[in-house]
């Protein structure tokens, strides 16, 4: 794939801002923006002949008419984001400013650049590999501080130059193995099959923790989902606007208000947590509240933690067991935490000997008592700091599955060696596993796999 021509978009956000930022690349980058860019006094700036790295303040302007006062940035290829000449435009942020630069530009022989076009040069560039790339798209869409923290990681090559180091290995075996099948009929032996066989379970070992890495690696860019569970009028709604800081669900003393469940997220000492309030779970003969209590069991099975909320004034601890028990035959491997609500009205002393058998925090939603315990308790349940950013973690469900595909090759791998399998067999897995490594980086790609990749990022990027 080779692009020649000179692309342009609007880098910043879309709407009415103080600033916005218009980008320009290609090989026309600097001809295109010196018939437009003047001084003050209508003189040409000579934007070819500026050195890379500079800014340049003048006006944006057409015959004699000016559309802005701006600063241009001048990027000279191969040291700028696209490995192109590129120029970025610093210009009000006005629509009509921003739209008038940009026909100005596509009538001086820009086009219009389609979604990730720009990271798109960058990788066909050699700036960035496809894992890198797409680690871009993360950064952009990263929501807290870890998300943010593995985007970078995974932006610098900390995911890519692990799969190069797994490749590379496997690389060496590789042409061992099909360099014996030009002497096949000499019976030789170039690939020993004893280092082959340690190489590939080594290989096997690192790729499945990488696999395993995608569990948190997926939390942590989309959030870990939290189920508010309990029976009706327990305060599951109170406390997911305590929790938001907003009134996000409908509050009322009429049993079975919460018909459906709501979700909405926040931010907690840098964790993303989605937050689920649910229907009341208790038996009844009204389909649409069934509806939501069925909902409420499936919100359970799909949460990596479930808070089971209950009227601490309402309940004996027999009957908590009981709850307790129903709520323990959905929850998979979701970890539950146990909270007693409304202790504004209960003497928190007798309640504690009541419920001592159970590991549980005690709030009052309503007067946000020992909300924050309940955070914290969250936070430790997924603590940010037992996650080394600086390991590599998968985030990617692309990956993820090249990484499964090359793992079951390298097991075919291991049979064929186990089985004396012939060479010319070996050599096939070992370059399907081969081509699934080079898939995530791109030294393996095609035009439907970028088409896919690049345009899901924003135009100007």
């Amino acid at each position: 794939m080779i692009l020649n021509d000179t692309i342009a978009a609007l880098a910043t956000p879309h709407g009415s801002g103080a600033i916005a930022v218009i980008r320009l690349s290609g090989k026309k980058s600097f001809e295109i923006i010196d018939k437009v860019f003047f001084d003050k006094e209508f003189k040409s700036k000579k934007i070819p002949e500026q050195k890379g790295y500079t800014i340049h303040f003048g006006i944006i302007a057409e015959s004699d008419i000016v559309i802005d006062e701006v600063l241009v940035s001048v990027f000279r290829n191969p040291h700028s984001y696209t490995g192109e000449d590129s120029v970025e435009i610093s210009c009000h942020g006005s629509v009509y400013i921003q739209q008038q630069i940009l026909q100005l530009l596509l009538k001086h022989g820009a086009r219009m650049a389609n979604p990730g076009e720009f990271t798109l040069r960058a990788f066909l560039n050699g700036k960035f590999d496809l894992s890198q790339a797409e680690a871009v798209a993360d950064l952009i869409a990263s929501n807290s501080g870890l998300s943010h923290q593995v985007a970078m990681q995974q932006m610098r090559g900390g995911f890519s130059n692990k799969i190069k180091i797994l490749r590379d290995h496997l690389v060496n075996f590789a042409s061992l193995v099909e360099l014996e099948l030009d002497f096949s009929e000499e019976d030789v032996e170039f690939a020993d099959r004893t280092d082959l066989k340690k190489l590939v379970h080594s290989i096997i070992g690192i790729i499945e923790k990488l696999v395993m890495s995608f569990e948190v690696g997926n939390v942590i860019k989309n959030g870990i989902p939290v189920a508010i569970v309990g029976k009706p009028n327990a305060g599951k709604s109170t406390l997911l606007n305590v929790l938001l800081e907003d009134d996000r669900a409908i509050v009322s003393d009429i049993p079975g208000t919460t018909r459906d469940t709501i979700e909405d997220e926040m931010i907690i000492d840098g964790v993303l947590f989605r937050f689920i309030d649910t229907a009341g779970i208790r038996t009844t003969t009204d389909v649409i509240e069934q509806i939501g209590v069925n909902k409420a069991f499936d919100a359970i099975k799909k949460s990596a933690i479930v808070i089971y909320l209950f009227d601490a004034h309402e309940i004996s601890s027999g009957d908590l067991k009981l709850e307790i028990d129903l709520i323990k035959e959905h929850i998979g491997n979701s970890q539950l935490v146990i909270v007693a609500n409304k202790i504004d009205v209960e003497n928190l002393d007798d309640l504690k000997k009541e419920f001592a058998s159970y590991d549980v925090i005690y709030i009052s939603a309503k007067e946000h008592k020992n909300i924050n315990e309940l955070k914290q308790k969250l936070v430790g349940l997924f603590d940010a700091r037992t996650v080394n950013t600086t390991e590599t973690i998968v985030t990617n469900a692309r990956h993820v599955d090249s990484l499964k595909r090359a793992n079951s090759a390298l097991k075919k791998v291991i049979a064929g060696l186990d089985s004396g399998i012939a060479g010319d067999l070996l050599a096939v897995e070992i370059r399907y596993a081969l081509d699934e490594l080079g898939s995530i980086t791109g030294e393996v790609t095609n035009e439907d796999l970028l088409d896919s990749i690049f345009t899901r990022f924003c135009i100007g990027k």
